[in-house]
């Protein structure tokens, strides 16, 4: 007997007898899916999911299999147009009167509306693969698209693992030399004979082993980008051919005889400060000067930390996909844990940690002991209590981006990526539980 309430739910419920028929198929099922009710009665139910999962991982044949539900499951569907749809599905038995199993109940919902939501987001708080609602990243993010459209030299300043490569290749991605190649050297990395012959390549002869030519990076990105990482490493000497290049745009190869026109955007990156080398005289001023044109400084996490919570969304959802992994995301006590260290290492640290603990978790949610031992409770300060709740940690980083507002609780919330009103509510909320202290 078909109970009309199904019929109310927003959710789609189908369910199934022992054989896989489908013995029930409400309104909602109906519109997710595409199949009329009288179409879908009596059909296997792989033939109107089609789903991704209907082979290998269905979750209403494991809950059959295992006696136990599942809960919010992800899969994917073709309706009847073709269209691929992504839902979250929940299982369980299905018993008669009596207590026997004769067969199963899914419900289901569609996530288009969320992906549609994700996407705009992601959107408004994503560049290429740089990740942030902060208000120091959406200025950089409102300027990336100018910078790029210009042809000067750009210097990119910021504490290590922030990310300025990705700054880098997001200029040029922007930019009109995006079809031409994007070249990265990372220049603290070699001695100064071989950083020579790898940014201006070497003719055949021009030492034991040279015996052919070899384009150096600079030739190699001409029409393009080239991208100078850890420039403050470079030694005087270096510090004077570069400065050639850039002020002739021509460089002239290990053995050459004439210099070569080259049509290249520099970028530099550093983690250093600059200014103060070159006030202790071991970087040139001229070379400062001509490689800082446009300067941006990037902030390093603990600057920003209210992009966070963003941050770890993006590395779970980029690592469910490279591991083949579910993962859901964090518990509350985890993310408390992240928003209150310093992250040293920067956002390149906090890849780290989550990739330590997609190894250590096995369930779809990471927990305080899958952390690296020194975030873990026992590796605190001493002196401190127990772990911080999610709650403490957001009401500091409110009462911070007030107090750096002088109270202005607009301007704190647009810093905060938080509409006002969702501001007033919690200091509201906060008042009212003082007040019943």
């Amino acid at each position: 007997m078909w109970d009309p309430i199904l019929d109310s739910i927003n959710e789609g419920v189908f369910t199934v007898d022992r054989e896989w028929r489908i013995t029930a198929f409400n309104r909602a099922a109906e519109q997710i899916t595409g199949v009329p009710r009288q179409e879908a009665l009596g059909r296997p139910c792989w033939e109107v999911f089609r789903s991704t999962r209907c082979e290998e991982g269905c979750a209403l044949r494991r809950t059959l299999k295992s006696g136990e539900p599942v809960m919010n499951a992800t899969a994917e569907i073709v309706n009847a147009a073709g269209q691929r749809v992504p839902i979250r599905v929940s299982t369980n038995l299905l018993r008669n009167e009596r207590g026997e199993v004769v067969g199963g109940v899914e419900t289901f919902q569609d996530l288009r509306p969320l992906e549609e939501l994700r996407r705009e987001l992601e959107g408004r708080y994503r560049l290429e693969d740089i990740v942030g609602r902060s208000e120091a990243m959406q200025r950089l993010f409102a300027l990336l698209p100018q910078i790029a459209a210009s042809r000067s030299t750009v210097l990119l300043e910021g504490p290590t693992g922030t990310g300025k490569e990705l700054f880098a290749r997001a200029i040029h991605n922007l930019s009109p030399r995006r079809k031409k190649p994007f070249v990265a050297v990372n220049c603290g990395a070699l001695p100064d004979t071989l950083l020579e012959s790898e940014l201006f390549g070497y003719k055949a002869g021009a030492f034991t082993d040279a015996r052919r030519d070899k384009p150096g990076r600079f030739a190699l990105a001409d029409g393009g980008t080239i991208f100078l990482d850890e420039i403050g490493d470079v030694s005087p000497a270096m510090q004077a051919r570069l400065l050639r290049v850039l002020q002739e745009r021509e460089i002239e190869p290990l053995g050459g005889t004439a210099p070569v026109k080259v049509d290249v955007r520099v970028i530099a990156a550093t983690n250093k400060d600059l200014a103060e080398l070159v006030r202790e005289g071991r970087f040139r001023e001229d070379l400062y000067y001509r490689i800082r044109v446009i300067h941006l400084k990037i902030p390093a996490l603990r600057e920003r930390r209210e992009d966070i919570p963003l941050l770890v969304e993006h590395i779970i959802g980029k690592l469910n996909r490279l591991q083949g992994r579910e993962i859901e995301g964090v518990s509350e006590e985890v993310m408390a844990r992240l928003m209150e260290y310093d992250f040293p290492g920067n956002v390149r640290e906090l890849e780290n940690i989550l990739e330590h603990a997609f190894v250590l978790c096995r369930g779809r949610r990471i927990e305080l002991e899958h952390l690296p031992p020194e975030l873990r409770p026992a590796g605190r300060e001493a002196g401190r209590a127990g772990p911080e709740t999610l709650e403490a940690v957001e009401r500091r980083m409110i009462e911070a981006a007030l107090e750096r507002h002088g109270g202005n609780r607009r301007r704190a919330a647009r810093e905060l990526g938080i509409h006002p009103s969702t501001l007033y509510r919690k200091l509201k909320s906060w008042q009212a539980g003082k007040e019943g202290e």
